[in-house]
C-alpha cells in the first residue's frame, strides 16, 4: 500500500539494488574452501596449469618493472595482485574468443597468444608490436579508457551475425566504468543481446582516484542493471571464484542469452603504470597490508599445497625457467629493425597524399645515406 505522505522509500530501493550484487567467493584469504556448491570442474592438471600461469604472470611484471627502470621497456601497467582477476577469467575462454583487452591486461593477450617479444616491441612503441600472427583472435591493448567496451560489442554483434559460437570479452578497470564508452558498449550489447563478457577489474583507483569518488554505486556490477543484462561481483583474488564465474558467464553468452557484465574485487601492488605516480601519496599502509594478505598467489598456493598438487621446488623450478624465457623474448624484440620516419609515413595511409609522398620520398633519401 502507497503511503500518501511517503509514496517511495528511496532508501528501502538503494538498501535492495545493493543486496542483490553479493560477492561470489570460493577460498578466503588463507586459502580455504568456504563455498564447495560453486567449485568448478577443474581437473588437478587444470588447477595446476592456472597456478603456473599465475605464476608466470607475476614473474612477468617483476621483469617488466626492472626492464621498464633500465630504459629497455617503455609504457608498462603493472599486473602484481591482478593475476587471478586476469588469468583465471582468461582460463575459462577458448582461443577462438575474441580478447579486447586494456593496457594493464598484457598477461591475458600473451597466453591468448601473443609472443612475449611483441608484447615488449608495444610496450616500446614500435609498430612490429601491433603485428600479430592470423591465427590471433584479439587485437592490440586499447590506451583509450573504456574504448575497448565499444569494440567488444561490435565484435560480439559481428559473432551473432555470423552464427559463431565464441564470445567477445574484454577487460577495463573501475576508471574505465566511469568513461560513456562503457555505458554506450553495454546497452548496445544488451539490445541485441551480443556474446560478449565485460570485465570490470575494480583494483579501487583510477590512477589515483578512489572507486568512491567515481560513482555513488555501492557495486559496479549493479550498473548492468540500466542495460538490462546480468551483473555479478566476485572476490578477484579468488582463481577458483573468478574462473567458475566466467565460465558461467561464457556459457550464458555464447548459448544466445545475451551479455553478462564481472566486477572483479582485486588491487594492483604497486603504481597505476611506469609513468611515475608513487601509490603511497593516495594509499596509506593499511591498504597495502590488507591487500597484501590476500595475495592470490598465496591463497592458491595454499589450497594446491594442501592437496598435495603444489611444492616451492616445482614453484621455482618455473620461474627459473619463466626468467630464462622472458630473457629470450627480450633479445628477440632487441634484433627488431630500428624504425624510420618513413614507415610512419607510410603506415599512416594506405595512398598517401601528395604531400606526404613527398615526405616519405624525403625522409627515405636522408635515412640511406
Amino acid at each position: 500500500m502507497v503511503n500518501k505522505k511517503q509514496p517511495v522509500d528511496f532508501e528501502a530501493l538503494l538498501s535492495t539494488i545493493d543486496a542483490a550484487f553479493p560477492m561470489v567467493q570460493i577460498l578466503d584469504k588463507d586459502g580455504k574452501v568456504v563455498n564447495k556448491d560453486i567449485m568448478p570442474d577443474l581437473s588437478d592438471d587444470q588447477l595446476v596449469e592456472l597456478m603456473e600461469q599465475m605464476v608466470w604472470s607475476r614473474i612477468l611484471h617483476e621483469r617488466s618493472m626492472a626492464l621498464a627502470r633500465q630504459g629497455r621497456l617503455g609504457f608498462y601497467a603493472p599486473t602484481a595482485g591482478q593475476e587471478a582477476s586476469q588469468l583465471a577469467s582468461h582460463y575459462a575462454f577458448e582461443k577462438e574468443d575474441e580478447l579486447f583487452p586494456g593496457y594493464r591486461d598484457m598477461p591475458q593477450l600473451i597466453q591468448h597468444g601473443l609472443p612475449v617479444s611483441k608484447a615488449f616491441l608495444w610496450s616500446r612503441g614500435h609498430s612490429a608490436g601491433n603485428e600479430y600472427p592470423e591465427d590471433l583472435h584479439a587485437v592490440p591493448p586499447q590506451i583509450i579508457i573504456g574504448a575497448q567496451i565499444i569494440q567488444a560489442m561490435g565484435a560480439g554483434v559481428g559473432l551473432k551475425m555470423r552464427g559463431k559460437q565464441n564470445v567477445a570479452f574484454t577487460y577495463t578497470g573501475d576508471g574505465g566504468s566511469s568513461q560513456g564508452d562503457f555505458y554506450e558498449g553495454l546497452n548496445f550489447a544488451g539490445a541485441y543481446k551480443a556474446p560478449v563478457v565485460f570485465f570490470v577489474q575494480n583494483n579501487g583507483y583510477a590512477i589515483s582516484t578512489p572507486r568512491h569518488k567515481q560513482t555513488a554505486a555501492t557495486t559496479l556490477a549493479q550498473k548492468a542493471v540500466a542495460a538490462g543484462i546480468p551483473g555479478i561481483q566476485v572476490d578477484g583474488m579468488d582463481p577458483l571464484a573468478v574462473y567458475a564465474v566466467a565460465k558461467q558467464a561464457r556459457e550464458w553468452a555464447v548459448a544466445g542469452n545475451g551479455p553478462v557484465l564481472i566486477e572483479t574485487i582485486t588491487s594492483r601492488f604497486g603504481p597505476h603504470s611506469t609513468s611515475g605516480d608513487d601509490p603511497t601519496r593516495y594509499r596509506d599502509k593499511d591498504s597495502f597490508d590488507y591487500w597484501e594478505q590476500r595475495d592470490p598467489l598465496i591463497r592458491f598456493r595454499n589450497f594446491l599445497t594442501e592437496k598435495g598438487l603444489w611444492s616451492e621446488e616445482k614453484e621455482n623450478e618455473l620461474i627459473e625457467k619463466t626468467k630464462e624465457e622472458i630473457k629470450a623474448s627480450v633479445k628477440e624484440a632487441d634484433q627488431a629493425p630500428k624504425q624510420k620516419v618513413s614507415d610512419f609515413l607510410k603506415n599512416m595511409y594506405e595512398t598517401p597524399t601528395q604531400v606526404i609522398a613527398e615526405q616519405i620520398a624525403t625522409f627515405e633519401a636522408k635515412e640511406s645515406k
